[in-house]
């Protein structure tokens, strides 16, 4: 049997690239995102009560995995990228029917003549994501008590410090000035958790990275255990869907 879905909406997320997304949603609340729906697919009726609810799961595709092959054992970043399981056991986006599912926190819903919108934080979700569905989370339910979590039984704590360049601090000072919102809490929030890859961990010598972030890109590096914010500088390329050193 075979079933075919059409997505419901798309995500415009402050992240452009894998590179630096959350692991998990929730361990960055200042990442905010917008869920558009599709009108000619959702009628704003649809919506109606939805406002009642703090939290929702989104249910969406790993659209950035179609076509890769699927993978019945993956390296999870909490096992340090080393050790094998089953995909069953992961939350990776290699699996026989790329979906993924996220509980994000709902901040409004706007529902206008030409757009409906659903501004949402805490996502880990990729701009440009297509969604299937959202559904209400619901406290009650939603929460099991004490459940075993394996290998993941513990919330990721920052791993990184995080300071700011003199350069870096004067862009997100420039950018609030502006009117753009300082994004100083987002890029604290990746950072700490090292968005690095597993294996980078344990590098002892300085390296230097960057990631795409809303609109600009990213410069910063690793000293220690500080990640050193080196510079905001507008996007001038296409997104890459992988880790980039300078």
């Amino acid at each position: 049997m075979v079933f075919q879905f059409e997505p419901i909406g798309v995500i415009h997320s402050c992240f452009r690239e894998k590179f630096g997304i959350p692991r998990q949603s929730g361990l960055v609340p200042a990442a905010k995102a917008r869920l558009e729906l599709f009108s000619s697919r959702i009628p704003p009726e649809s919506l109606s009560g939805i406002e009642s609810f703090s939290h929702l799961w989104v249910v969406f595709i790993f659209h950035k995995v179609l076509g890769l092959k699927k993978k019945p054992m993956v390296r999870p970043p909490r096992l340090g990228g080393n050790k094998r399981v089953g995909v069953f056991s992961t939350r990776s986006p290699f699996r026989p029917n790329p979906i993924g599912i996220s509980v994000v926190e709902m901040e409004a819903v706007c529902i206008g003549p030409h757009e409906t919108v659903i501004h949402i934080k805490g996502a880990d979700l990729l701009d440009g994501t297509p969604v299937l569905d959202i559904k209400p989370y619901v406290g009650w339910s939603d929460i099991v008590e004490a459940p075993a979590c394996g290998f993941a039984s513990e919330r990721p704590k920052p791993r990184l410090s995080v300071v700011f360049s003199k350069k870096a601090l004067s862009q997100c000072m420039e950018r609030e000035a502006f009117g753009a919102g300082n994004p100083k809490p987002l890029i604290e929030q990746v950072l700490e958790l090292d968005p690095r890859p597993a294996y980078h961990h344990s590098r002892s010598a300085e390296a230097s990275y960057r990631l795409k972030l809303i609109d600009f890109d990213l410069a910063w590096r690793v000293e220690g255990e500080t990640a050193v914010v080196i510079s905001l500088e507008p996007i001038k390329t296409a997104s890459q869907d992988n880790p980039s050193t300078i």
